[in-house]
């Protein structure tokens, strides 16, 4: 698809328009999706001019709110500290980026675009379908993205090898390693909406960091039921074009 086009498509979700490079990125992803799509099942939506803005431009709309001013800082330098507010609100250098689980990864929203806006961030794509994993795995390589791993298993399989709750990373990697390394809780925790949405909201929240954040996007009907974790702050927030979605950041 037309680099030209899918920046125009993408207007309504942005402040500013994406980079050149970027654009070549969602090009080549769109093809790869197209592609993939004729065997198997990664999306319903077939017409690039509506996957742009349901499945990238829902994307980058949560994108730019979890890194608000990531754009702004793409020229500062490479180990200039983040300003408060800046490119990350959780407090993120080149050395120490921040990580991001994505749950039930499927065709890569909104992980991936989330890469492509903030290319520093440490992802983690959760995908229990191996045929769905190996696209996410051509699309990261299609893509030069770095620090993605893909974990082929179900949400709670893996969460069982994360610290448990009442338990810090330095005492849980005393006790008896597991087959894979430790793995670390997350900055940030993503994931559509999905079926059972009650229980995937509790499991994603229990991947998240002290300080870390949920977002995720939703229907309205399932907005009153973020209160299923009543730790977390939630806020939503009105989805350009869509009727029925918003994006839910939970703090």
């Amino acid at each position: 698809m037309d680099s030209v086009r899918i920046s125009a498509l993408l207007e309504p979700f942005l402040e500013a328009p994406l980079a050149s490079a970027q654009l070549d990125q969602i090009s080549t992803y769109i093809d790869l999706l197209l592609r993939w799509n004729a065997r198997i099942n990664l999306t319903a939506i077939r017409d690039p001019e509506q996957i742009v803005p349901r499945h990238f431009g829902e994307s980058f709309f949560l994108a730019r709110h979890l890194f608000p001013t990531h754009r702004q800082q793409e020229a500062a330098p490479p180990f200039a500290p983040s300003a408060k507010g800046g490119n990350t609100s959780i407090e993120s250098t080149p050395e120490t980026p921040s990580r991001v689980i994505d749950l039930g990864s499927g065709a890569g929203f909104p992980a991936l675009p989330l890469k492509i806006w903030v290319p520093e961030i440490h992802l983690t794509l959760i995908e229990a379908n191996h045929k769905k994993a190996a696209f996410l795995r051509e699309v990261i390589r299609s893509l030069t993205l770095t620090n993605v791993d893909v974990m082929p298993e179900r949400a709670e399989t893996v969460r069982a090898r994360f610290p448990r709750p009442g338990h810090s990373e330095r005492e849980e990697s005393a006790l008896p390693p597991h087959q894979e390394s430790q793995p670390h809780l997350a900055d940030v925790v993503t994931f559509r909406a999905v079926e059972n949405f009650d229980q995937i909201l509790l499991l994603a929240a229990s991947f998240r960091a002290p300080q870390g954040r949920l977002a995720i996007l939703i229907s309205y009907a399932q907005k009153s039921r973020l209160s299923a974790v009543p730790i977390m702050k939630w806020r939503a927030i009105h989805i350009p074009q869509s009727h029925e979605m918003a994006l839910a950041i939970g703090e």
